[in-house]
């Protein structure tokens, strides 16, 4: 009986790492025999990083920085084992999980604070560098981000323009001759599972401007604004972001990489299951168990729980999902090989018992699978004798 454990986070409840080590106890307490392998895992998202240092034995670095509100908070970036690939999740310094609902601003949210967080990185000497870019407060562009490492972004009268995507309209040169010189001897892989371009209908501000607090009026404006900035990019760096894929991730911030580093983006599921060796416990795994927060129409495109099932199906695999809810017809996703789909809850409970609880319903969840899998195996294994 071997199994493999390969959650994401549940957002505002529980850590991948949580979710994997519930989920273990829970089958080791019944299947005490069982050949468990733990692989907490993320999208380019919140976790991401915490997966990749965790599977390589890598280290963590804190320090303050800029918050994406402008105050001082605390932030970490990890290192591989190799001791020389540096991970950085934008969301520990620019996140969401740094503002409040009721303090939601995005026209005041600044990257400066992952600006900092690669600063500290290149005085450190790291110059290989993967960025998760999942979870952010921001709409401006990466322009925070590139303040904090050198760049000049000036107004009509040559003064250097506030922060925030609220600001970038402001914004007449860029100047670039003390943008952080180290950048260009540096690789930069950017994680991420959003293909939107930067401005548009399926651009950054109105595809996730509400979710950081804009208006109607709010979302208007930022996208003035992003349109505007990205014209002074074209003129700037001959690069157009407008309708580039990619460039719309983490409120612009993807743009800002694709102009302004050496980079390239991958999907950020792809990333963690090539640091965490998926294949090398696929090949005798009789089990594998992902899944999220919320499994829906969302984790068709690219979320964790899909890239795992997608890659256990090259290994025929089963898979099972489980999530805090469940909102999706789970024939979708049986070409993948997923045999079932699992929510927390099996009655009626309020989001706050449920993450109260969260421990127990996970424990519970996963053996309720594990021994419905292994006994029908055996019911199935017995009747081809």
């Amino acid at each position: 009986m071997t199994i493999v454990l390969a959650p994401d986070s549940f957002k505002g409840s529980m850590s991948a790492t949580e979710v994997a080590r519930y989920m273990s106890k829970g089958i080791s307490d019944i299947f005490p025999e069982a050949d468990i392998h733990t692989l907490p895992v993320g999208d380019g998202g919140e976790g991401t990083m915490e997966a990749l240092v965790n599977a390589t034995n890598g280290t963590f670095t804190t320090l303050n920085v800029t918050g994406p509100l402008g105050d001082t908070v605390s932030a970490q970036y990890g290192v591989l084992h190799d001791k020389e690939t540096c991970v950085i999740e934008m969301a520990e310094a620019s996140g969401l999980k740094h503002v409040p609902d009721n303090a939601l601003n995005v026209m005041q949210a600044t990257t400066y604070g992952t600006g900092e967080l690669i600063l500290d990185a290149l005085d450190s000497g790291y110059t290989q560098f993967i960025l998760a870019i999942g979870g952010s407060a921001t709409n401006d562009a990466g322009a925070g981000m590139l303040q904090a490492l050198g760049a000049k972004l000036l107004d009509q009268h040559h003064h250097e323009v506030d922060l925030g995507g609220g600001n970038l309209h402001k914004i007449q040169h860029i100047d670039l001759s003390h943008f952080d010189a180290r950048i260009n001897q540096c690789n930069f892989t950017i994680a991420t599972d959003v293909q939107n371009p930067l401005i548009g209908t399926n651009g950054a501000s109105y595809v996730f401007g509400k979710q950081k607090g804009a208006t109607e009026s709010d979302l208007k404006q930022l996208e003035h604004n992003l349109t505007h900035w990205a014209d002074l990019v074209a003129h700037k760096k001959s690069i157009r972001l407008h309708d580039l894929p990619g460039a719309g991730a983490a409120g612009g911030l993807g743009g800002a990489f694709k102009a302004f580093f050496p980079s390239h983006f991958e999907d950020g599921i792809q990333v963690v299951i090539d640091y965490i060796k998926l294949d090398q416990y696929l090949e005798n795994a009789d089990l594998v168990i992902t899944g999220e927060g919320k499994i829906d129409f969302q984790t068709l495109y690219g979320k964790t729980p899909m890239g795992i099932a997608k890659y256990a199906n090259r290994y025929n695999v089963p898979v099972v999902f489980i999530g805090g809810s469940i909102d999706v017809d789970i024939d979708q996703f049986k070409d993948m090989g997923v045999i079932g789909a699992f929510s927390l809850t099996d009655g009626p409970m309020s989001l706050e018992e449920t993450i109260n609880q969260s421990e127990k319903l996970v424990k519970k969840t996963t053996q309720n699978i594990v021994s419905l899998f292994f006994h029908e195996s055996a019911i199935l294994s017995k009747f081809s004798e």
